[in-house]
């Protein structure tokens, strides 16, 4: 039998951008996978699971802080640990 780490438990709102205040680098040492309108999404930047809402990115597009210019996609949401 392995021995799993302990996991912390996957927040309500998570981002990958370290400048926000919902950024959890703990959770985020962890792959996690986001279910988005029964979809599996590999791109996406932010989620909220109670307000039903992920945000990716618009193609290249990049605003002028030289970041992807994010798209708000409004659908169930569902977030998991790989």
């Amino acid at each position: 039998m392995s021995t799993a780490t302990e996991r912390p438990p996957l927040p309500d709102h998570l981002s990958i951008d370290d400048r926000s205040p919902h950024y959890a680098a703990d959770v985020l040492a962890h792959a996690i996978g986001i279910r988005f309108n029964d979809k599996e999404r590999h791109d996406v930047e932010e989620y909220c699971i109670s307000e039903g809402w992920v945000k990716v990115p618009a193609g290249k597009t990049l605003d002028r802080k030289g970041k992807p210019l994010l798209l708000k996609l409004k659908g169930r949401v569902e977030a998991f640990y790989r």
